[in-house]
């Protein structure tokens, strides 16, 4: 289920991000209308634990809810890139079709390696999910 229902109220939770997640140093994410129930969310976040997670979202809404078309999340450490997510369809690979088009490209080879991604969604945000997998991460380390 979608918390946001309307564009107003996702841009209050962007824009406060760094006051709900204290792992979050900076934030230059932006959300830019596009034209009437359109908009684009884009930026970076910088994370205390030396990562940054690059982020874009195509967001729509209509009859109240808020929707993302489309979207890409790139994570980096410095300048590698250790994964990234997009939601661009891969119908021809059978083991990515239990959260189609939803996947995570990740090495090796990180163009063609892709898994699912059960932890993201058009109907819900997204943020919260990458988050807490790079302070998991950190966790790990």
């Amino acid at each position: 289920m979608n918390p946001f229902q309307s564009l107003r109220e996702y841009e209050q939770f962007i824009y406060s991000l760094a006051e709900d997640f204290p792992v979050i140093r900076r934030s230059t994410l932006t959300i830019v209308r596009l034209g009437r129930g359109m908009a684009e969310l884009r930026g970076e976040v910088d994370f205390l634990v030396n990562i940054r997670l690059r982020v874009y979202e195509l967001l729509t809404w209509d009859d109240g809810v808020l929707l993302i078309d489309a979207y890409s999340y790139d994570v980096f450490q410095s300048d590698s890139q250790l994964y990234w997510y997009d939601s661009q369809p891969h119908p021809h690979i059978p083991s990515l079709a239990s959260t189609d088009p939803h996947h995570k490209h990740i090495p090796p080879d990180i163009k063609h390696n892709r898994i699912p991604a059960p932890g993201l969604s058009f109907t819900a945000p997204n943020l919260p999910y990458l988050i807490h997998e790079i302070e998991a991460r950190k966790a790990d380390d």
